[in-house]
């Protein structure tokens, strides 16, 4: 009795396993969103930056405190003495074209403005991260359905309930495919914008 009840509760935890990992790839593209820089100031911008610290490659919110006080400024308030020199090197060599100027503990990082030649080249980088992530999707829609057939095939759901669950798995994958583009647009208008 109690195979019968986990089988019928399989379709389901399908659909939430396939749900998670949609969504999982949803977040991996906001994140690499996060890390182009618009030229407007976020904390996400130095989320890569790592600072060799103690012997080891720290990140540097583990050393410091990061902050936006001003559209185009970031602050990075270094919390030992001896490591910013170390944190400022870290942030001129993260290959992100920000120049620090160091005052005391402080570390001032201004965002200098995009030119359009740049703009152009983030929404193409943007839109290959979306890409991806679109590709993403579609391979957790193919293993779905994939599993989908192996249970059918397994006599585990009927032909009925892999028609039905196929069509949830579709709406599911147009559904992650749509917030994905979305997305896209929503930092393609960012970046654009003057």
């Amino acid at each position: 009795m109690s195979a019968v009840s986990a089988d019928a509760a399989q379709p389901a935890s399908l659909k939430a396993d396939l749900k998670h990992r949609m969504e999982g790839a949803l977040d991996v593209l906001k994140k690499e969103f996060a890390g182009l820089r618009t030229g407007r100031a976020s904390t996400s911008l130095l989320d890569p930056v790592m600072v060799e610290a103690y012997g080891q490659a720290t990140p540097l919110n583990q050393v410091a405190a990061v902050s936006v006080p001003e559209p185009r400024l970031i602050t990075v308030q270094v919390w030992d003495r001896t490591m910013v020199k170390a944190v400022d090197k870290a942030i001129r060599d993260a290959g992100l074209g920000l120049n620090p100027a160091t005052d005391g503990q402080t570390i001032r990082v201004p965002i200098p403005p995009l030119n359009e030649e740049r703009r152009v080249e983030l929404s193409k980088i943007a839109g290959k991260y979306a890409e991806q992530a679109r590709v993403a999707v579609r391979n957790v829609r193919r293993d779905g359905m994939d599993h989908l057939k192996k249970m059918e095939k397994d006599n585990v759901i009927s032909q009925d309930e892999h028609k039905k669950l196929s069509g949830e798995i579709q709406t599911m994958t147009d559904d992650a495919i749509k917030r994905l583009d979305e997305a896209l647009a929503a930092k393609e208008q960012e970046i654009m914008q003057v």
